[in-house]
């Protein structure tokens, strides 16, 4: 992990597309800017993994049902 000190308004480079901006220090409390290209998503960390894990959920299929479901349908 790469560590890095910046004050408010002072900025880090990632790659050419994107801008993170120190916006301000309030407390234990940091807020940041992040400039990305539309294509690139950018997501909280726990949204990301909440995002991951309904998608997970959301793909495990009942092949069980899915076999009675074509006997019935008789395909």
């Amino acid at each position: 992990m790469l560590i890095l000190s910046r004050k408010t308004d002072q900025s880090i480079k990632i790659g050419e597309d994107i801008t993170i901006t120190i916006i301000e220090i309030r407390g234990d409390q940091v807020k940041i800017g992040v400039e990305a290209p539309k294509n690139v998503k950018v997501f909280r960390q726990e949204v990301f993994y909440a995002i991951k894990s309904e998608n997970a959920a959301a793909s495990s299929v009942n092949t069980d049902k899915i076999g009675a479901l074509s006997k019935i349908l008789g395909k």
